[in-house]
């Protein structure tokens, strides 16, 4: 079994990583379209050249390579997603093989933690058009899929980790509430960049909200944002 889960920036995924590579069934990887991305796109990221020069940046070959045996003769194979990553939304055909998976969480967490971090232009950036278009696919072929928002899982892992096992019918394993912490073989280099925080847990942190405010230069992003994220919470 692959599964995929189409995750934006700032999100949860890594740990959502950490739980499903604590299953001795499964083996995980960690954003294999992300030089694809950059390299397509030409933004500048931290340590993009050597992103780009240690990873492959053919789209068919990453497709070739994500639909194919799964590593080291495990069962499930869980494909960590940036949703942003994919460029040619026209072209997720093979994702109909995978059992996927959409990582929501509210916008205005996302632009306050990835403000700090990056400079943001729009809301492609963000990922909430392509996971909204992975939806409209994935309806279209009538192909069930899973909703998740981070707040809800961290809130009660147990019970959205479980009904998810249950909806790709698989057993759930309590393995998957707890992991080591630090950085795990199957990282990404860009782990060095991106997984301060993450790598000081061996678990699923309490949801806390906070109070945050958007600055007005991100008022027609933050808009659209929750345009997006409203119509993925009702696909639920």
């Amino acid at each position: 079994m692959i599964i995929a889960c189409w995750s934006g920036p700032r999100n949860i995924s890594t740990a959502l990583m950490r739980s499903w590579s604590s299953r001795r069934d499964t083996y995980v990887t960690d954003e294999p379209f992300y030089a694809y991305y950059l390299k397509e796109t030409k933004l500048k990221h931290p340590m993009h050249n050597e992103i780009i020069k240690k990873y492959s940046s053919n789209y068919n070959e990453i497709v070739n390579y994500l639909t194919n045996e799964i590593p080291q003769k495990k069962k499930i194979w869980y494909q960590k997603h940036m949703s942003h990553h994919i460029l040619n939304l026209e072209k997720i055909d093979w994702i109909k093989n995978c059992e996927n998976c959409i990582l929501l969480r509210h916008p205005k967490e996302v632009i306050n933690s990835y403000s700090i971090k990056n400079k943001l232009n729009s809301v492609e950036e963000l990922g909430y058009p392509q996971q909204y278009e992975i939806v409209n696919f994935l309806k279209k072929i009538n192909k069930s899929f899973t909703v998740i928002d981070s707040s809800e899982l961290l809130n009660n892992p147990e019970k959205v980790l479980s009904a998810w096992c249950k909806k790709i019918n698989i057993k759930f394993d309590k393995s998957m509430l707890s992991w080591e912490k630090g950085y795990h073989s199957n990282d990404g280099i860009w782990r060095k960049f991106w997984y301060d925080n993450v790598i000081k847990t061996n678990r699923f942190q309490k949801y806390e909200k906070k109070d945050i405010t958007i600055e007005n230069k991100y008022d027609s992003i933050y808009n659209e944002s929750m345009e997006y994220y409203n119509h993925l919470r009702e696909a639920k």
